[in-house]
């Protein structure tokens, strides 16, 4: 089968024939007659030829020259010009929005409805690094099982998952199974015996691990863990151990020193979040001390409230008032806040809201005309919890302010509730309920509210 290709005719010989090669390459080559090339041919000219391989080698059938660029035609030629140049400018006009997209130049049925309050966001607050939370080990724990026969290290592992009562069900619990088999009962008393020798060694063992933990990140562990630690060392069993009088005393000083710097760092926390306008964080903040009981500093007190109330006005969305009234209730000047007037819209979520948190704030439910039940228990704070079906989404949706709480959770949070400060000159503040604190900025504009 013939094919076609560029070849170069490299020479032309005496008998009238020429030699080729591939155009750009040495093979393949051979010879052609003088018939086939076209008339006016020069050597090295590359022209276009039908070849046919064969075992023989390639014998050229034809040679055509190759095609000529067709010259431009129909172009324009530019004339010199003695005139001066001068640059072409434009001026848009202004559309008229009315006619935009076909609208009609009419007054609009909501035209002369207020436009709603524009919210702007405050700026951004650097938050502090997350406390760690305590990771303790085996070492200790693992040695003393390793000192103990095979017999007692069963024994000393039912201790240290639930102590002695641990001891008594798995005995129980295997007496039952003796009984069912026909065979006889393991003594209890022997056992629980065993186990209460075994106790204190393990004690010692697995407090040695924690306290070792906690004094490994003693300047970034979380003071919820780092008090365990610090009251488990008061145990009689612990304290008469001398391994662990040293340690214990180490603790007991670095907690000292970390709850003033928290402290410290919360007022301090408190206070840029009011200044920037972060009312939402700063009203969490304030319900999350460092340490249970803290008073609350009067000046501090009176400043969050007042900018509290400020944020309360009367043409902010429904969201944003349900929003500052969750994180107000369970602050510690929740019986400041005082708006001057309700909002204007009143949605039935904000009634639910502030019926919900009447008991906390009953001044609030005096300004909406909500009676309420000075017997009722207090409410508890609303809790962030993920939907198992938006877990691809991760997206979190909020507990209903409806939901029902078991009576022992309503006392306690009645208990825990029901002081409240009155004036910020009062020195002692009670201690407020934790509330579980969210990644999402409270402070942002809601969906509903326009940026």
């Amino acid at each position: 089968m013939s094919r076609r290709i560029e070849i170069e005719l490299t020479s032309k010989r005496d008998d009238g024939t020429w030699t080729w090669r591939a155009a750009g390459a040495r093979e393949p080559k051979g010879v052609v007659v003088d018939s086939l090339v076209p008339s006016g041919t020069a050597v090295h000219a590359v022209v276009r030829a039908e070849v046919e391989s064969d075992l023989d080698g390639t014998r050229v059938l034809s040679i055509a020259l190759p095609k000529q660029k067709a010259e431009k035609s129909n172009t324009l030629q530019l004339l010199p010009n003695e005139k001066p140049f001068e640059a072409v400018t434009k001026q848009l006009s202004k559309k008229d929005r009315d006619n935009k997209r076909g609208r009609r130049n009419k007054k609009s049925p909501g035209a002369g409805k207020p436009s709603r309050p524009r919210f702007e966001t405050p700026p951004e607050v650097p938050m502090r690094p997350k406390p760690k939370r305590l990771k303790a080990g085996r070492s200790h724990v693992d040695e003393v099982l390793a000192a103990l026969p095979e017999a007692q290290r069963t024994i000393a592992e039912k201790v240290l998952q639930g102590g002695i009562p641990a001891v008594r069900a798995a005995v129980e619990e295997q007496n039952k199974q003796a009984v069912a088999d026909g065979k006889e009962k393991i003594p209890t008393e022997g056992l629980t015996m065993m186990a209460e020798q075994l106790l204190p060694k393990l004690r010692v063992a697995e407090w040695r691990d924690r306290a070792e933990a906690a004094d490994k990140i003693i300047s970034d562990i979380d003071l919820r863990d780092l008090r365990f630690v610090v009251v488990a060392s008061d145990d009689p069993v612990i304290a008469r151990d001398e391994s662990t009088r040293q340690l214990a005393t180490q603790l007991k000083l670095a907690l000292t020193d970390r709850q003033k710097t928290e402290l410290d760092n919360w007022l301090q926390d408190i206070r840029t979040a009011v200044e920037v306008g972060r009312v939402v964080r700063a009203l969490k903040l304030s319900s999350q001390p460092p340490k249970a009981g803290v008073p609350f500093p009067p000046d501090l007190a009176l400043q969050l409230a007042a900018a509290t109330s400020a944020s309360l006005t009367t043409d902010a969305p429904s969201e944003r008032w349900i929003t500052v009234l969750e994180a107000a209730a369970f602050s510690p000047i929740r019986a400041q806040v005082i708006p001057p007037r309700p909002a204007d819209v009143v949605t039935a979520d904000l009634t639910k809201t502030v019926t919900r948190l009447g008991v906390l704030m009953p001044q609030i439910a005096a300004l909406y005309g909500i009676e309420v039940d000075p017997k009722a228990p207090a409410p508890r704070p609303l809790r962030v919890q993920r939907d198992p079906k938006a877990t691809k989404t991760g997206k979190p949706f909020k507990k209903d302010a409806s939901a029902k709480v078991s009576s022992a959770k309503e006392k306690k949070s009645t208990e825990m509730t029901s002081q409240e400060v009155t004036s910020p000159e009062s020195d002692n503040e009670p201690e407020t309920p934790d509330v579980e604190s969210s990644k999402k900025d409270d402070d942002a504009p809601t969906d509903t509210v326009s940026s």
